[in-house]
């Protein structure tokens, strides 16, 4: 069955396009063929229906029709099709999770082992080691900077979905090789950074999900997406404690090393381009060749790429002022035309600054990744504190303590199939009831990305409760399932934050939402990185309880977040030319 574009994916997907277009003057066409568009330079080429040749007409509402309908469309694959690349993606998901989270049980005894030290001395007696903590951490730091790479380069038609994803897992598969074999904790953390640059499904898996899935129907592949990190999340501190106990703690990287060079070969062989733009040029190069012939003229202007537009830093001084002038009819960044003398680094530039640009333009992005950042390292607060106050306060084995994150994962767990069951009904039943009418049948109801909010605004204050709660029973040593019920508490409302938010993000970008997703990692990372840090003083200074109580109390700070996005987000996105229309 086809799925039609709307309005804010038609206008993304025309507005979403650099167009390299050679001056009227400098087109050769030795073939002799009419060159639509040539007098006049500025005109955007179409995008290109199955049967379309010409490379440089306007597009017009028949071609997305076209496209639309196109069995190269992603959203028009088979869904047995779509649905294994979906689990696809939820392996490298749990690749990467399990990746990250199985050594942090052991993370201090990889310190005492690489450099003759525990953990613990540099943490000012406060049983969590700020070595430790970061060998965990910088990870994060990684997975910060590489999306500022990824995400851009996905979003350009020469390089599109596919060869990003390609180029990433073997590179994460290399540097998690070279964790394995590092001699200092020096390079350990460096390789551990390394790795996390190679991090791409944070930010693509989202994306990609929009490519292959209308709105109403992406809840349940993001839930699964989402599901396998926590899986990974469970199993890799379980595993990891195991075969560190058993076999040392390389033999943990040594499997990870194994997993990533099995989504490497699985990318390489099976994943298909889902980026409409690369799609399209993919097919207008094969009709070029077709046309031509194998020994017909290649020069630049037969082979011009058609890439999106990134929004750079002179799209970013007109966001602050009128956008009367570079923006379409309908609020989206109007096409950029450019030559082929136009400068790859000027573009590649623009395509880093493009998060940072989203970031500041738009007001509702930046307000849910500062309520993301903040959320989600509570997730690393738990995990670097859980396996000392486990092993000191508890007794329990580095095994054990390995074993007790499935807690956390099981918390998870029940949010994703809540989020399963929950996200597309509740999506279409306030679309039904709370939906704009459409302007074209004045009948037909049309969603907002704000009905994917529910969910999240519910659990709102559950997440500073679920913090506080930890660190008392960390204080008062209660009986040991009081403490797993506070981190099975905080598995269960993290979730049912973030499923919903990734979501909201695909639907209110459209093509920009790797970007977008982008600007949220990259902050949640660096929050990631560096609030866990901030445990050792408050633990040293307050103990569990009060030192917890301090870290619950700035999550209450940003609780409102979702809740005003819920109830003002259409209005704020009407700020931001890139939301506009969502």
């Amino acid at each position: 069955m086809a799925h039609p574009l709307n309005a804010h994916e038609t206008q993304s997907l025309l507005a979403g396009t650099v167009y390299n277009v050679p001056p009227a003057a400098s087109i050769a066409n030795p073939t002799g063929l009419e060159v639509a568009g040539a007098a006049s330079p500025s005109a955007p080429p179409a995008l290109l229906g199955r049967d379309n040749v010409s490379a440089h007409r306007p597009p017009t509402k028949d071609d997305l029709v076209a496209f639309a309908d196109d069995p190269e469309n992603p959203r028009n694959w088979p869904a047995t099709f779509r649905w294994a690349i979906v689990f696809l993606l939820a392996f490298m998901a749990f690749t990467v999770t399990f990746t990250c989270i199985s050594i942090v049980p052991f993370a201090s005894h990889i310190v005492d082992e690489l450099e003759g030290r525990t953990g613990r001395s540099d943490s000012d007696g406060s049983g969590v080691g700020t070595a430790s903590v970061l060998l965990v951490t910088i990870w994060e730091l990684g997975e910060a900077a590489g999306p500022l790479a990824i995400a851009p380069l996905s979003e350009t038609a020469t390089w599109g979905r596919a060869k990003v994803l390609t180029a990433a897992s073997a590179l994460f598969a290399l540097t998690t090789a070279m964790a394995t074999v590092a001699s200092s904790t020096t390079l350990f953390i460096a390789a551990r950074g390394l790795t996390g640059v190679a991090v791409a499904t944070n930010v693509l898996n989202p994306a990609i999900l929009g490519d292959m899935f209308p709105p109403d129907q992406r809840g349940a592949a993001m839930s699964l997406v989402q599901l396998t990190p926590l899986l990974g999340g469970a199993i890799g501190p379980a595993i990891g404690g195991a075969l560190a106990d058993t076999l040392g703690w390389r033999s943990v990287l040594w499997l990870s090393t194994g997993l990533g060079v099995m989504c490497n070969l699985l990318v390489w062989t099976t994943f298909p381009e889902t980026y409409a733009p690369a799609i399209l040029r993919a097919r207008r190069l094969r009709q070029r060749r077709a046309r031509d012939g194998p020994h017909g003229p290649q020069t630049k202007q037969a082979t011009a790429t058609t890439i999106p537009a990134s929004p750079s830093s002179s799209s970013l001084s007109s966001a602050n002022g009128s956008r009367a002038d570079d923006a379409s009819p309908l609020g989206r960044p109007s096409p950029i035309v450019t030559s082929p003398s136009s400068s790859s680094l000027k573009h590649i530039r623009d395509a880093a600054l493009r998060p940072a640009v989203l970031l500041i333009d738009s007001f509702v992005l930046a307000s849910l990744a500062l309520y993301g950042a903040v959320i989600f390292s509570y997730f690393y607060v738990m995990s670097v504190s859980l396996p000392d106050i486990l092993e000191n306060r508890y007794r329990l084995s580095s095994a054990a303590t390995g074993s007790s994150f499935l807690v956390f994962s099981t918390g998870a767990l029940v949010s994703v199939c809540i989020c399963n069951r929950c996200l597309d009904p509740a999506y279409r039943y306030l679309t039904r009831t709370r939906g704009r009418i459409s302007p074209e049948d004045g009948v037909t109801r049309i969603g907002r990305p704000e009905f994917k909010l529910p969910l999240t605004t519910s659990c709102g204050l559950l997440v500073p409760l679920s913090i506080a709660a930890y660190g008392w029973s960390a204080e008062l040593v209660l009986p040991l399932p009081c403490l797993l019920l506070a981190e099975g508490m905080l598995g269960a409302t993290m979730t049912l934050t973030f499923i919903p938010l990734a979501a909201y993000v695909v639907d209110a970008f459209g093509l920009y939402a790797a970007s977008a997703m982008t600007g949220i990692i990259v902050t949640r990372c660096l929050c990631g990185t560096f609030l866990p840090l901030t445990v050792a003083p408050l633990v040293a200074a307050f103990g569990y309880g009060w030192g917890f109580t301090v870290l619950a109390s700035i999550c209450l700070v940003v609780t409102p977040v979702p809740f005003a996005v819920y109830l003002y987000g259409e209005k704020w996105r009407q700020l931001s030319k890139y939301t506009r229309d969502a």
